[in-house]
């Protein structure tokens, strides 16, 4: 893809500026590295990184593939190039397979408890990502088990809170969102305005900040009104680890979850020559 191309491109330029100047004082032989993984987590961003070498005339064998699973001291890619060329790729490859890396195993271990807990739940990324570094959060997510959602505000329409009180009506957004597109999701916060929504044909809805209890009960009542196979529901605000198995036992079909991509911690990797 020439636009992640480019974004690799401007990630190189960013760390190398005018010039790496400690390169300079080397005689620029041909050398051999490694990168190695310093802890146990999911592979992310390899591919990407072989692109980086390449963009500096390095070439790379690649030993772990995306999403395999690594341990303390196994070795993930072998690079070869001109000293020069490797070692000002270092810093900007390790920076990106390091945080793609924990995006991807704090994705895995999520998406494991809810598949533990209810094989028709799906764990979907948000927006909540670093500027910048959105495509490469999401492909993180996907290699982890995960599922991407919106990535951009063009992709679909998402009537959330703020909208609602900008316009100051949720039926008239409804319409009009119902008049753009047939798929479009609506947030919100009580179970008369997701009754509100879905009897309105809204296909996804998102129950912000409910409790697993309000959202067995909004469930219940869906269902004896007739409409709860007629809409997809999302939970989503305050899931951790430590309940978002609670959560997919309810009933759900998609949990969303912002840590995965804005508090993951990154996986240690080292290059070594």
């Amino acid at each position: 893809m020439e636009d992640v191309r480019r974004m690799l491109a401007g990630f190189l330029r960013e760390d190398i500026s005018k010039g790496d100047v400690t390169g300079t004082i080397l005689s620029n032989k041909r050398i051999r590295a490694r990168i190695i993984s310093r802890q146990e987590g999911i592979v992310a961003g390899v591919s990407l990184v072989r692109q980086l070498f390449a963009l500096r005339g390095c070439s790379t064998k690649m030993i772990q593939r995306d999403g395999s699973r690594t341990r303390r001291n196994q070795t993930i890619l072998e690079i070869s190039g001109p000293a020069r060329n490797v070692l000002s790729c270092e810093r900007t490859a390790l920076n990106l397979l390091s945080r793609m890396s924990g995006i991807a195993t704090a994705t895995n271990e999520m998406v494991r408890r809810v598949k533990g807990a209810s094989k028709k739940t799906d764990l979907y990324s948000t927006r909540k990502t670093a500027p910048g570094l959105r495509y490469f959060d999401k492909e993180a997510v996907e290699i982890g088990g995960g599922k991407k959602h919106r990535i951009t505000l063009h992709d679909m329409i998402m009537i959330k809170d703020n909208h609602i009180a900008a316009e100051g009506s949720l039926v008239r957004l409804i319409q009009r969102a119902k008049k753009r597109s047939k798929v479009f999701e609506v947030e919100v916060e009580n179970t008369e305005d997701a009754v509100l929504a879905a009897s309105m044909g809204t296909p996804i809805i998102m129950l912000d900040n409910f409790t697993t209890a309000e959202i067995k009960r909004t469930i219940l009542v869906l269902k004896k009104l007739g409409l709860r196979d007629k809409v997809r529901l999302e939970a989503s605000g305050g899931i951790s680890q430590d309940n978002i198995a609670d959560y997919a036992r309810t009933g759900v079909d998609m949990i969303s979850v912002g840590s995965i991509t804005n508090s993951a911690r990154a996986i240690d990797y080292s290059l070594e020559v």
